[in-house]
């Protein structure tokens, strides 16, 4: 079992940065792909962001590319998004997601195996 407790949400002003962390404990967590997804009300949930296992490999939904960067630190066992230049429509709450290693570049589409509870991230003036 892998346990995933994210944290790092908030009330942001359109335009500003927000840094997301997840901190993941249980089974040798350093062996997981590690992604980000978000589910804005009434929407489905959906991908944002992966890296694979020893974070050679990352992968961004078109709508974040080049706004948001993910990282991964195995010791202490951590995977970060940092959000920049964050809009409105960036509004959701954001989970954290782990999975045994996938193919290359099968991340966005995987099926995940453990989940965390979310943080909310507002982008409101």
């Amino acid at each position: 079992q892998v346990q995933l407790v994210e944290s790092g949400g908030g009330l942001v002003q359109p335009g500003g940065s927000l840094r997301l962390s997840c901190a993941a404990a249980g089974r040798t967590s350093s062996s997981y792909d590690m992604g980000w997804f978000r589910q804005a009300p009434g929407k489905e949930r959906e991908f944002v962001s992966a890296v694979n296992w020893n974070g050679a490999n990352t992968y961004y939904a078109d709508s974040v590319k080049g706004r948001f960067t993910i990282s991964r630190d195995n010791a202490p066992n951590t995977v970060y998004l940092q959000m920049s230049s964050l809009k409105p429509e960036d509004t959701a709450v954001y989970y954290c997601a782990a999975t045994h290693p996938q193919l290359y570049g099968t991340l966005p589409s995987a099926e995940y195996d453990y989940w965390g509870q979310g943080t909310q991230v507002t982008v409101s003036s």
